[in-house]
């Protein structure tokens, strides 16, 4: 398969896969309880492969200081009160030393990168995320985590023109909205932004064995 990089030299950009979404107990904007599970069994399954062969592993985790931070987006502040809204508890997600700030122990290794200044659903965006992957020497991106019309649609595209090769894995995004918008956001960056692959045909080769680096070596 081609990636239009070469030699491929991968990291695993996981986002928000929090407590703020994943532990119902807590979440402020929580995804069900059937996607959390199986969300978090599909991001474990791909890092643990990950892990072992090289592929670094990072952590991208939503935190505002203060409510400011938030309400300072035109549309979270208007739609924040909207009946029905799914992000109608946006003015008090993830705030700095709250039990949502936490990625979930399923899927955390002590090996793992956290970065843990994400304010926007682009993971770029005033965040050192493009200088941890030039200095590492990353060129390609295996993007999971939630949620896959909001902050996988941001990033995949940030990605994308900046020249990365995205990768989104399709069984390891999810999304606390409708299931129709994480169809239509996969289609979206089918066409026109990166590459959609399932766990199964990357752990059987599809990054390709010529091409492939060991980020470990």
């Amino acid at each position: 398969m081609e990636f239009g990089v070469s030699p491929l030299r991968p990291a695993l950009l996981a986002i928000d896969l929090h407590r703020g979404h994943l532990d119902l107990s807590v979440a402020t904007m929580p995804t069900s309880a059937e996607c959390a599970a199986r969300v978090l069994a599909a991001n474990a399954r791909l890092m643990g492969w990950c892990r072992t062969a090289g592929i670094p592993v990072i952590h991208m985790l939503t935190c505002y200081n203060d409510a400011a931070e938030i309400r300072a987006n035109p549309y979270w502040s208007a739609a924040a009160e909207k009946p029905g809204n799914t992000r109608r508890n946006a003015m008090r997600h993830n705030l700095k030393g709250g039990p949502g700030v936490q990625v979930m122990p399923e899927v955390y290794d002590a090996r793992d990168f956290v970065v843990d200044t994400k304010k926007r659903y682009d993971c770029f965006i005033a965040t050192d995320l493009d200088f941890l992957l030039r200095t590492h020497g990353i060129n390609a991106l295996l993007i999971t985590g939630v949620n896959t019309n909001s902050c996988v649609l941001a990033t995949t595209i940030a990605a994308s023109v900046r020249d990365y090769a995205a990768i989104v894995v399709e069984d390891c995004v999810d999304t606390m909205d409708t299931p129709d918008l994480h169809t239509a956001a996969l289609a979206c960056i089918r066409t026109a932004f990166g590459t959609v692959l399932t766990t199964d045909a990357i752990m059987s080769g599809a990054l390709g064995k010529e091409n492939f680096h060991d980020t470990a070596a």
